[in-house]
């Protein structure tokens, strides 16, 4: 991965997702109720996913961190709206959420190890994980800009579906800078760094393809035969099957491209996953 900038042309620009993993996982206070903390919505109100659900349904309260958490409405994908009876920083104490599929539960080093070296704005529930192969080196050395995506539940959520075009994913929160906009605008090549930086630039590109300042929510879901318009290069980790992730690659390199290549990853024993290796697509 050192030797990422042999493959780029001087005049490529990275784009890469900014977002700062939050220590979003908390248990009440008698261990019995895991809280995954997704979005603010008032100064004492949250969205959340419960586990399990069964002992926070509509009216059910608990306790976190000595306040009273209460269960106001539930939505279509099983997250909960929660009152608290106080303001409380619920992050302080929590751990860091890793995916389901990584089998284990977070230590203290996964605090910095699942965050990206250029993780500033904090607000998602996992890591961009095309980001974690750099060091602060190897990006000094190449032209990028910043986006901000701030990854949610929906990432970890497989396609269940029996059509593709019937699964719907989460709204998740993203923003461009004016200055970022400006040298997406100026590249003559965009190599976007991950599937959340290509969803920020589809969701956020106008008719002529070009980006202003701005900030929003999307829930665009890119998958074959869709066309990835405004991405000229892409580098992205190696995904699970029915993914969201895995439809959108497929989306822009083709299904027999991506069969091929991860054929000769498995033969070549390269890690998947959040932790895992990555492929560059040009």
């Amino acid at each position: 991965f050192s030797e990422l900038d042999d493959f780029l042309f001087a005049d490529d620009l990275l784009v890469l997702n900014n977002t700062r993993v939050m220590s979003a996982r908390r248990f009440s206070d008698d261990g019995r109720i895991e809280f995954l903390f997704l979005e603010r919505l008032g100064p004492v109100r949250w969205k959340c996913l419960v586990k399990p659900g069964r002992k926070m349904r509509v009216g059910d309260a608990a306790k976190i961190a000595g306040a009273t958490a209460c269960v106001e409405e539930i939505g279509a994908s099983g997250e909960r709206v929660i009152s608290f009876d106080r303001e409380e920083n619920f992050f302080e104490g929590g751990i860091v959420p890793l995916p389901p599929y990584l089998g284990r539960q977070s230590d203290a080093g996964d605090v910095e190890r699942y965050q990206t070296v250029f993780a500033d704005i904090p607000g998602a529930i996992a890591a961009p994980t095309a980001g974690l192969h750099f060091t602060p080196e190897i990006l000094a050395r190449l032209p990028h800009a910043f986006v901000t995506l701030h990854v949610g539940a929906g990432t970890f959520q497989p396609v269940k579906t029996e059509r593709i075009s019937d699964h719907r994913m989460h709204e998740e929160q993203f923003s461009i800078s004016e200055s970022a906009a400006g040298a997406i605008n100026a590249a003559k090549r965009i190599i976007a760094v991950g599937t959340t930086t290509v969803r920020v630039l589809e969701s956020a590109a106008r008719r002529d393809g070009k980006l202003v300042e701005q900030q929003g929510t999307t829930d665009i879901f890119i998958h074959p035969p869709a066309a990835i318009r405004h991405v000229d290069g892409l580098l992205t980790n190696f995904h699970l099957p029915r993914s969201t992730l895995l439809m959108l690659v497929s989306a822009f390199v083709g299904r027999d491209f991506l069969l091929t290549a991860y054929a000769e990853a498995i033969r070549e024993r390269y890690r998947f996953y959040s932790y895992g290796d990555c492929m560059l697509v040009l």
